[in-house]
């Protein structure tokens, strides 16, 4: 009996700890409409992201071109002003390879890479993958999604760790590789509608965002997808282009009805 209260007592202080470290908070997201128990809090997340994007530069090159780094981060920045999570500051930044992907790190850290802005024909497909990433940090999809893939201990690392901490490099690379897999389903096309929403705020073109995925769409039938590619890490890409069209103009086309999840290549 000793050992059960034991136990038991070893459970509530772990369980205390944790509350005391990641903080605990039912709250009204604006961006999804909902009542959320979010348990990590707006600063520890921005340190999250912060302590993932340190570590992740120390390994990735950037872009050294500021004409590019400048056009994605006016861009981004314009739509960041009229999110639905004005509360944090975004930073946007290009990585210098040819993959053509995007990932939003915890607190508003969005990185694209170079070959998705070279493959995007204009501002305004571009701005369709910005708002998208953006969606993803302005719903909490990202710290919503480490809150529940990522143990105890490193998200403790991630949020308390110094710079210095061996262990603090282990944890980025992990909180890096799982930002790097899919999304839910409703995960993406909710962000794919709040993507929607911002477009039109700012001024830019929300039609660009169909065409830019079915630009992807082909380009990913005539080719193998590697393991960093845009349309692995953002799948379901025939409900995207369904959901995005009737969130643009309130109907879809009988195309639409043909081209959802199950019969992408991606």
């Amino acid at each position: 009996m000793v050992g059960v209260w034991w136990l038991w007592g070893r459970v509530w202080c772990w369980l205390a700890t944790t509350l005391m470290i990641v903080g605990c908070a039912t709250e009204y997201n604006l961006a999804t409409g909902r009542e959320e128990a979010i348990y990590i809090t707006d600063e520890r997340e921005v340190q999250m992201g912060r302590n993932i994007s340190e570590a992740l530069e120390e390994k990735v090159e950037l872009s050294d071109d500021p004409l590019l780094e400048g056009r994605v981060d006016r861009i981004g920045q314009r739509l960041a002003a009229v999110s639905d999570r004005k509360d944090i500051p975004y930073r946007f930044r290009v990585l210098a390879e040819d993959e053509v992907n995007a990932v939003a790190l915890p607190g508003g850290f969005i990185y694209v890479y170079q070959g998705l802005v070279e493959k995007a024909e204009n501002d305004d497909e571009l701005a369709g993958v910005l708002a998208h990433e953006i969606g993803h940090v302005a719903a909490k999809h990202v710290a919503k999604r480490l809150q529940g893939s990522l143990g105890y201990t490193v998200l403790k690392v991630l949020m308390l760790a110094g710079r210095a901490d061996a262990r603090l490099h282990q944890g980025a690379d992990l909180a890096y590789s799982q930002l790097l897999l899919a999304y839910s389903r409703e995960d993406e096309l909710e962000a794919d509608r709040l993507a929607v929403k911002y477009m039109k705020a700012v001024g830019y073109d929300p039609d660009a965002m169909i065409h830019f995925l079915e630009t992807l769409r082909e380009v990913d039938r005539e080719g193998p997808l590697r393991p960093k590619h845009y349309s692995r890490t953002h799948p379901y890409t025939g409900d995207r282009i369904r959901t995005v069209r009737q969130e643009i103009h309130g109907n879809i086309e009988f195309d639409d009805y043909l081209n959802t999840s199950g019969g992408d290549a991606f």
